[in-house]
């Protein structure tokens, strides 16, 4: 019988505990950094920021100490993001590194490998991105044409990668690829390479998003010779090593977090009106976010148990994207947008912003329809 349970989140007084210390630690660090700085929050670079978040020991937090790390628990981990993101702190630098390339290598990876990157992650002086999408196949990842050809001495690789999300700014890249091409099952003769991203061979190009921002890329392979000791886990088994890859990315707090500051603006910019629309609105979204909290906190509690909740994942994703696309549509029609001025100026700064963003909200970390698939076959519908 299928598990679709969101098991009761645990309590945990330590957690709370930290999240005062987290909050103090913001309140001086992002004191003066403005609503529009703080809703760019998930794509904000600051290689700065994340130095002295590595200095608190707040990177890896979860990770054994001997690699860095502060052996912290997986809801600990859930309260910095939340109050990361609910503060607006600009987190991208070692987003993708602390959240799911990290873990990746403490699963799979070699000692060796351990060694030489966690520590690294953890002071927040090594950035990754993801090498997953590729031109002509959307979310299907199983249509990875990228090939690594292997070699005596380790790999040619040769393929394109596309949106990869600081890619430009990362120092490693963890590349889903195929080293087989003689398996039927597409799922089937792939695998995970931890690419230096300084090898010949390897051309970066900026891809700009609507506002004219940079901050997707198209990475090209052309002959890239790679290490043996690049290989992450087994080789043939990055399907399934992906997959627990993807809970992590899936099923946090920036999932449903990433327009928040317009909700909070929206909120400011309705102050003085008493009207039944505006409340039922707010209050919709308000229990919206409460409820997403709740599933979110649930697959933080099933990580902290060992666990592997790819299904609630997906879920908490799909939810989540459609609320953080729900708050500037909502806010547009409470607010008249035509008659911007100074007192709403902030308001109006997040919305602009946001509403360039949220195409991209159905698409990051899977499209709507690749999980809506993932679910349904979960449940035994498909």
């Amino acid at each position: 019988m299928i598990d679709l349970s969101f098991p009761t989140p645990p309590e945990s007084q330590q957690a709370e505990s930290f999240r005062e210390q987290v909050r103090d630690f913001l309140a001086t660090e992002l004191a003066g950094r403005t609503p529009l700085q703080r809703v760019e929050s998930w794509m904000g670079f600051d290689a700065g920021f994340s130095r002295r978040l590595g200095e608190q020991g707040w990177i890896g937090l979860t990770w054994p100490k001997q690699y860095g790390g502060s052996e912290r628990s997986a809801l600990e981990r859930y309260v910095l993001l939340e109050e990361l993101l609910a503060a607006g702190a600009p987190v991208a630098a070692h987003w993708i590194a602390d959240r799911q390339s990290g873990p990746l290598l403490l699963r799979y990876g070699t000692e060796a490998q351990k060694q030489a990157i966690l520590p690294r992650i953890t002071r927040g002086e090594c950035f990754f991105c993801i090498g997953m999408s590729e031109p002509d196949s959307g979310s299907d990842l199983a249509a990875a044409r990228t090939y690594a050809e292997p070699v005596d001495d380790g790999f040619i690789v040769n393929g394109t990668k596309l949106w990869t999300t600081y890619g430009h700014k990362a120092h490693y890249m963890v590349l889903f690829c195929r080293t087989s091409r003689d398996h039927e099952d597409r799922h089937g003769g792939t695998s995970q390479l931890l690419i230096d991203l300084t090898l010949p061979g390897i051309t970066i190009r900026p891809i700009h998003d609507l506002s004219g921002a940079h901050h997707f890329n198209e990475v090209v392979f052309e002959n890239v010779q790679v290490p043996r000791d690049a290989l992450i886990g087994e080789m043939g088994d990055g399907w399934n090593q992906v997959l627990s890859e993807l809970a992590f990315e899936r099923s946090g707090p920036d999932r449903f977090l990433s327009t928040l500051w317009v909700l909070i603006e929206l909120i400011r910019a309705l102050q003085g009106r008493d009207d039944d629309q505006s409340r039922i609105a707010v209050g919709r979204l308000a229990a919206h976010l409460m409820s997403l909290r709740r599933l979110s906190r649930s697959v933080a509690g099933m990580l902290q148990r060992g666990e592997n909740p790819t299904l609630q994942a997906a879920i908490v994703k799909d939810l989540g994207a459609l609320l953080e696309q729900d708050i500037p549509d909502i806010a547009r029609q409470l607010v008249d947008t035509g008659r911007a001025d100074a007192a709403h100026r902030d308001f109006f700064q997040v919305l602009h912003y946001a509403v360039q963003q949220v195409p991209a909200f159905s698409l990051r970390g899977g499209t709507r329809e690749i999980l809506r698939g993932i679910i349904a076959r979960g449940l035994g519908l498909r």
